[in-house]
């Protein structure tokens, strides 16, 4: 029987919401060589997929983090699947932006977050975290809890992994780096020789490629 770790790498890898090109890499925006390029928020394309990813963040949060009172999607890729879990829990929702709007109300996060509010953060996809732990810190200055986050999809640098520790976040992903290159072998997307590539990128992605 497949984990739920499995048949997430499954899905994403069928949509090409993630893509493996070891021989032909991607330019991130930071500036890295890449060997993968995930894209979640095609899964908002397929509505088998988007809603299969809504009722196991859903599940997650209930069995994980059941004392949460709202839910916040990080700008801008988690904002739709964010919204969409809140809904079918009956939450309240907001999002986080990355920088405050630079007119209007200068808003950070956008909705009507509660001051004491248990809050689970819901993102798209988890690389260095720098991202995520900045909308962690959004919401605990406006006075909140962050009791969890819970992703898609998680790349599984030791960077990020230690930053989530040291800011005391309960952290869950629906699959990650290591499952989709197993799931990628086992349907042949890649062979065994790209295995030791790809391994290598994810040991040091700031490097990689140069």
């Amino acid at each position: 029987m497949k984990t739920l770790e499995q048949i997430m790498a499954l899905k994403l890898l069928k949509i090409h919401a993630i893509k493996l090109q070891p021989a032909n890499p991607f330019t991130w925006a930071s500036g890295w060589k890449s060997p993968i390029y995930c894209d979640n928020r095609k899964t908002l394309s397929y509505p088998v997929v988007r809603s299969f990813i809504k009722v196991e963040l859903a599940r997650i949060i209930m069995e994980r983090f059941d004392s949460v009172t709202s839910i916040a999607g990080v700008a801008t890729g988690a904002i739709a699947q964010g919204a969409l879990v809140a809904d079918l829990l009956n939450l309240p929702f907001v999002y986080v932006r990355s920088a405050p709007k630079d007119h209007g109300l200068e808003n950070l996060i956008e909705g009507d977050l509660k001051p004491g509010a248990k809050v689970v953060v819901i993102e798209d996809l988890i690389s260095t975290a720098k991202s995520s732990l900045k909308a962690v810190d959004a919401i605990r200055a406006a006075g909140c809890d962050v009791i969890g986050m819970v992703a898609i999809f998680n790349y599984g640098f030791p960077v990020a992994e230690a930053a989530i520790r040291d800011a005391k976040v309960d952290f869950v992903s629906l699959s990650n780096y290591d499952t989709v290159l197993d799931e990628a072998l086992r349907i042949d997307y890649i062979d065994q020789a790209d295995i030791r590539t790809l391994q290598q990128w994810r040991h040091n992605p700031e490097t990689w490629g140069r």
